[in-house]
């Protein structure tokens, strides 16, 4: 497609009026002399309105803009792990070595090393002759020593293979192979393909054979699970710990792949991450953790149209290794900020504003983007699936503003943060009463095949003295302790050591920093057995004093940090000690209970 060539008319901050003759919806278009980057997002006549991705400043009307023939996509092959791109793909370790820190406006480099070569093993079914259909699998490149590349035939290329390359090592200009389509047309394959950032990439169906995605925290796994391919939410104020979250479920999650995209976020947390991945270890291989990891980097003070393109960019890259038969993890950090962003540039555009001053496709953008993730068949005949887990910043806590009502709308794990728990030191601060989650029933069958076919009981009886702790502390607070009874004060007393032994999770302690499924189950079990226990020693006329003080308390307690996830025979050894000293206490209780009768 030839090039369309114009000039700009008005410049309204990031947004541009300009003459261009034929451009099209969705197109990207360079901008003036210094060749930035934009995208066309409304046509006018001969005239279109640009959103560029970086700063406008210095640019003047008249300058020419050049249509490039194409929507916004990203490169999609060998080299995207361990990379750190910003929101439009470009790679910032590259960028940095060329222009250092302060990165020049209209510096544009490929996202994928040129000059790399990559070991391509070709498939062993791709022999000259065969049909091919889009999105299958032609070879592989060994990309870490933990990943291995799948190279795909793009989506919507299909066709007669007229030849491949030898195993061997190519670059990624370097043909790999030729396919003739229905008309006859000659298509050259190379390691890496285009895909455009606003489509989202076919597959055959839907796969609903889920499992859930085992974090290794309690609150999360035990209490509001997340299947694999499901939509989940961690809203939270400021301070609430989202961050750390997201990064414990980049950490210790038993997917394949993380994407973590950071979107608008404070420069400094995005410092921290950038800093703090390329450092850590894998638990699950023992390598480094960047070799099933990519990072899309796009702080606050980043051009704000950037941002708004980050969660589109992170999504493809995510479906892209999805595609391959994956289980991706995408972390969005902040879909907040990436709202933002909407409303910024509705305002730019004179849309009528609604809600906060949001556009009024809030609610439909945001669904579009979390209706990508989900566990599919893909085009190759695989299972693989996209998890997207979007942090949310509501000012001041208010859950009831627009972003984070129409985000509960759509997923089906809600991670509700609490700032009085994060304050008190409570981490994670995950709020057992605002948090939910639909995933609990498939949940259910996943914990009674793996582990224990009694977990959604014991789940819900914790539930329960949870909510039943809520209910006596505001009667603690307006009448005083003294007004409960000897069994309201041990619920109490019950539900403060669930908190402690089992909700909380510190994210420095080696031995609990991840917990197994099997221990989270045994610790659950082991609170809740003591509180039923004591509950019968309480009706037996046992004081509540006695057993709250009772060593086998505070060894309960203790147990999440004694014991690490391969010790649990420790923790069932302390749950049978338990139950014999409890039968002893009940031995003393039940004679004069008789006695008294």
């Amino acid at each position: 497609m030839s090039a369309k060539t114009g000039h700009i008319l008005e410049i309204n901050g990031p947004i541009l009026h300009v003459r261009l003759p034929g451009a099209r919806n969705g197109e990207q278009v360079s901008v003036g002399t210094l060749g930035i980057i934009g995208e066309v997002i409304a046509l006018e006549g001969e005239g279109a309105r640009v959103q560029t991705y970086e700063s406008t400043e210095g640019l003047r009307p008249g300058e020419p803009v050049k249509g490039l023939g194409h929507p916004l996509s990203v490169e999609l092959g060998p080299g995207l792990l361990a990379g750190i791109f910003d929101g439009i793909q470009r790679p910032l370790q590259a960028m940095a070595v060329q222009a250092g820190d302060n990165i020049p406006r209209g510096l544009s480099l490929a996202a994928l090393d040129r000059e790399r070569a990559w070991h391509f093993v070709p498939d062993p079914g791709c022999s000259p002759g065969a049909l091919l259909q889009g999105g299958m699998r032609i070879g592989s490149v060994r990309e870490t020593q933990s990943i291995l590349h799948q190279i795909l035939l793009p989506p919507g290329l299909s066709g007669e293979l007229i030849d491949l390359a030898p195993e061997g090592d190519y670059k990624l200009e370097r043909v790999i192979g030729r396919l003739r389509d229905a008309k006859g047309e000659i298509h050259k394959l190379y390691l890496y393909h285009r895909w455009p950032v606003r489509q989202p990439r076919p597959h055959r169906g839907r796969d609903h054979d889920a499992e859930p995605l085992i974090t290794g925290q309690r609150i999360l796994d035990s209490f509001f699970p997340l299947l694999k391919g499901g939509k989940g939410a961690v809203p939270g104020p400021f301070g609430a710990g989202k961050t750390m979250v997201q990064q414990q479920i980049a950490r210790w999650s038993n997917a394949d792949i993380v994407v973590y995209v950071g979107c608008g976020e404070r420069g400094n947390e995005l410092v921290d991450v950038l800093e703090s991945f390329p450092k850590l270890t894998d638990p699950h291989t023992g390598r480094g953790m960047m070799e099933r990891t990519l990072l899309v980097a796009n702080t606050s003070n980043m051009p704000v149209v950037a941002r708004e393109a980050s969660i589109y960019v992170g999504m493809t890259i995510a479906e892209y290794f999805r595609d391959q038969g994956y289980d991706v993890v995408m972390l969005a950090d902040s879909t907040s900020r990436w709202a933002e962003a909407l409303r910024e540039v509705a305002g730019r555009l004179r849309q009528m504003p609604v809600e906060e001053g949001y556009p009024a496709y809030l609610g439909s953008r945001l669904a579009a983007i979390y209706e990508r993730a989900g566990r599919v068949e893909t085009l190759a005949g695989q299972r693989g699936s996209v998890t997207l887990i979007g942090a949310v910043s509501p000012p001041g806590g208010d859950f009831s503003e627009p972003v984070t009502s129409h985000t509960k709308q759509i997923i089906q794990t809600f991670w509700a943060l609490s700032k009085e728990l994060a304050d008190a030191r409570h981490y994670p601060s995950v709020d057992w009463v605002e948090s939910f989650s639909a995933h609990v029933p498939v949940a259910a069958q996943w914990w009674a095949r793996e582990i224990d076919p009694h977990w959604a009981a014991w789940r819900e009886q914790a539930l329960a003295l949870l909510a039943r702790d809520a209910e006596l502390g505001r009667i603690v607070n307006l009448v005083g302790p003294e007004a409960l009874s000897s069994a309201q004060r041990w619920e109490l007393e019950c539900a403060a050591l669930l908190k402690e032994a089992v909700l909380q999770q510190s994210a420095l302690d080696p031995l609990d920093a991840y917990c197994s499924p099997q221990k989270q189950f045994l610790l659950l079990r082991l609170t809740m057995t003591l509180f039923q226990q004591g509950r019968e020693l309480i009706d037996l006329g046992a004081p509540v004093q006695e057993l709250a003080e009772h060593p086998l308390m505070a060894r309960v307690r203790r147990a999440k940090s004694t014991w690490g996830s391969d010790q649990t025979d420790q923790i069932e050894a302390l749950a049978r000690e338990l139950g014999d000293a409890f039968a002893t206490l009940r031995s003393q209780y039940a004679p004069k209970n008789e006695a008294g009768a």
